[in-house]
């Protein structure tokens, strides 16, 4: 579970607006989604910080910011989010978020963690979001189909949704995966959500939409 395809389409989905000067990524596992941003941010916006915060030890995280061209705006603290004390709040936050709140779990302690809300429970997450938002800020999230409901459910009143993706393995299966951008409930809300799907592979091996190699190309050498 290192570099998943769940990361890498947050990092590359998320918008990141012209005002973003702080940028959290709750559970940051790897570092994936945080250098993602960094990449992404590196010419326009050398003032950008991003800080990833992770229940989980952040040595691998700190490693693989100190290999990237980026380490000198990317920081991982190892704390659960529920008691994270930032200086400020934070313009854009995104999760790839432990799921599968009613399925077993899994023998491996790690993958547990990783895929079940055990440590960081939905509503503990929607929390969160609310308390380190700074105002007019948004939130990103990638969640499967069923659990992305159930989230949208919890954050109710709280969190609104103004834009989400859904996304497809091939043309022939249902949508696996939700991507979703959030900004405060209280916030004046003009117009519907905007919705969009994506389909990742052609459902031939290896083959690849052009959207998806579109959208991911800056971040896979084999695109």
């Amino acid at each position: 579970m290192k570099v998943g395809t769940d990361g890498v389409l947050l990092g590359a989905w998320v918008e990141i607006r012209s005002g973003v000067r702080r940028i959290l990524d709750i559970g940051s596992g790897t570092g994936l989604i945080a250098l993602m941003l960094a990449q992404r941010t590196a010419e326009w916006a050398e003032e950008v910080r991003i800080v990833g915060v992770d229940v989980d030890d952040v040595s691998q995280a700190r490693e693989n910011a100190d290999a990237s061209p980026w380490s000198g705006r990317v920081a991982f603290e190892q704390c659960p989010v529920q008691r994270f004390e930032p200086e400020a709040a934070f313009d854009l936050i995104v999760s790839n978020p432990p799921f599968f709140v009613d399925s077993l779990t899994c023998p491996d302690a790690g993958r547990t963690q990783a895929r079940h809300a055990v440590t960081l429970p939905f509503e503990e997450l929607c929390d969160a979001v609310v308390r380190l938002l700074a105002p007019g800020g948004r939130f990103a999230a990638v969640l499967p189909v069923t659990e992305a409901a159930r989230f949208r459910s919890i954050c109710r009143g709280r969190l609104r949704l103004v834009r989400s993706t859904e996304v497809r393995t091939t043309p022939r299966h249902p949508a696996k995966r939700l991507l979703m951008e959030f900004a405060a409930a209280d916030e004046n809300a003009v117009g519907d959500p905007i919705s969009t799907s994506l389909t990742i592979g052609t459902g031939e091996h290896e083959c690849y939409t052009p959207e998806y190699r579109a959208l991911t190309r800056d971040f896979y050498l084999k695109f």
